[in-house]
């Protein structure tokens, strides 16, 4: 992606982020309902062109996507898709690409949430390999007469009980929902998804009351010079912590609470 699109498919990687999920099931039915989105899309070509022109209002278009998604979708999807089509693009397929992206990242967040994310790197990796040496399976994945059900079939056969169910899910939408791209590129795309999510680190945030997304935003940037790392934040409401925050990255914790203050005070007067 070039010029807008990168920056409006930036914009959206923020708002994913700002979502801060936790939970696989829900990261689980975020992804599948933009995969959903996107075949919706691909096989819609007017409705992708409209939602995507440039010259429209971008209130005009989040209305019909609203209008398309609302009740048949979770709120996070309808609202990321609505500010997809809220976006400016360089090209309809960059917006689709988007929402694609957005399917992958949300799926890599289920094996984050489940500790996965290894499990899923390999998994992608020893399938590449297996098809790279397998010429008749390779064939079998690419071609046309095979419907999606029964390619769905085989890698259910080849794979259940082998790798993680995420990685299933992702190989299996890379197999029958290409959209142009070899079966290696696909798989390599969904790889570097999950590597830059396992780059990040994970500081768990435990606050009295919810941050704004302002606030979270300075805390990451803040953490993430001091660590030369991203940070990726989950935040713990915990009415213990009395006020202020206490940030926990591995095994070292960054207390600024009340509570330990008020400890503090605790023990020098028993002392």
């Amino acid at each position: 992606m070039r010029g807008a699109s990168r920056a409006s498919f930036a914009g959206l990687t923020e708002r994913l982020e700002a979502e801060n999920i936790t939970s696989a099931a829900v990261a689980t039915r975020l992804g599948n309902e933009l995969f959903a989105v996107v075949g919706l899309l691909d096989a819609e070509h007017g409705l992708r062109r409209a939602l995507s022109d440039p010259g429209k209002p971008a209130a005009e278009k989040a209305a019909v996507a609203s209008a398309l998604l609302h009740g048949k979708v979770s709120g996070r999807t309808e609202s990321l898709v609505v500010a997809a089509v809220e976006s400016r693009w360089a090209t309809s397929g960059d917006m689709v690409d988007a929402i694609e992206q957005l399917a992958i990242e949300a799926l890599v967040l289920t094996a984050e949430a489940e500790d996965g994310l290894d499990d899923l790197e390999d998994g992608l990796f020893r399938f590449g390999r297996v098809v790279a040496a397998q010429p008749e399976l390779r064939a079998a994945l690419a071609s046309t007469s095979l419907p999606a059900d029964g390619k769905d079939e085989l890698l259910s056969t080849l794979l259940r009980g082998k790798v993680t169910p995420v990685t299933l899910r992702l190989i299996t939408q890379m197999v029958t929902h290409p959209r142009g791209r070899a079966l290696p590129v696909a798989l390599d795309m969904c790889a570097s998804v999950a590597a830059r999510r396992r780059e990040q680190l994970i500081a768990v945030v435990r606050s009295v009351s919810e941050l704004t997304a302002a606030q979270q935003r300075r805390l990451a940037d803040a953490l993430a010079a001091a660590y030369g790392h991203r940070v990726h934040l989950n935040i713990v409401i915990d009415p213990a912590v009395m006020g202020g925050i206490s940030v926990q990255i591995g095994d070292e914790l960054i207390d600024g609470t009340a509570a330990r203050k008020l400890a503090a005070v605790r023990r020098k007067l028993a002392g």
